[in-house]
């Protein structure tokens, strides 16, 4: 996707003006990109990359595909600005556009599992290299009990966990009611747990 920059600054910078929190300005961003103005993307562009990337890479696996998978992301928020009507925030909104997209790439491999690769970990600081050394150890048995998960709960547990995102937005992203999300992340937590357990690390996530 290519996207110039030959449009002036001056409406960008009249929105974040009046906006105050980052969910106002992307907001504000879609207006303008529901206008044509190139400027607003390209800036809405560089606010999310890296978080849509690294969402779309734990699904798919592969680099060169993820990034694929970014660039159709973001064609598509370019064409359809405009249908943009803040039920949800506009990050949760190109989660959604991205998890559709990965999905559509996965087709061909129904089997893939969502990657935890990218830094699904909850660990301490290590505080001296022997202390890292036996972190990244457990770092890598909970990405391999993560692995091990379901895709439905593993998708949960990135959403939850790496994302941050709250149970709504979940339920916004997956297209599932509230209630579902709450089961599938009590049955999530209870298998990672189980898994984590087996594998002689007791701490999971709370």
């Amino acid at each position: 996707m290519s996207i110039g920059l030959n449009q002036s600054a001056s409406t960008a910078k009249s929105a974040d003006a009046v906006t105050t929190t980052p969910a106002e300005l992307d907001e504000a961003l879609i207006r303008e990109v529901a206008k044509g103005n190139q400027l607003a993307m390209r800036t809405l562009f560089m606010r999310h990359q890296v978080r849509v990337y690294r969402f779309v890479l734990r699904m798919v696996r592969d680099g060169d595909l993820a990034e694929d998978v970014v660039s159709e992301v973001f064609l598509a928020v370019w064409r359809r600005a405009g249908r943009f009507e803040g039920r949800s925030a506009v990050s949760t909104w190109l989660l959604s556009i991205a998890r559709h997209k990965a999905l559509t790439a996965l087709k061909p491999q129904p089997n893939e599992r969502i990657d935890s690769e990218m830094g699904l970990m909850i660990v301490d600081p290590a505080p001296n290299p022997e202390a890292e050394i036996r972190e990244k150890d457990r770092a890598a048995v909970f990405r391999h009990c993560v692995g091990a998960l379901s895709p439905e709960h593993s998708e949960i547990i990135d959403l939850v966990y790496y994302q941050q995102a709250s149970i709504k937005d979940v339920a916004d992203v997956l297209g599932i009611p509230l209630n579902t999300v709450k089961t599938r992340m009590f049955y999530a937590r209870k298998r990672l747990a189980t898994l984590l357990s087996a594998a002689g690390i007791d701490r999971a996530p709370t």
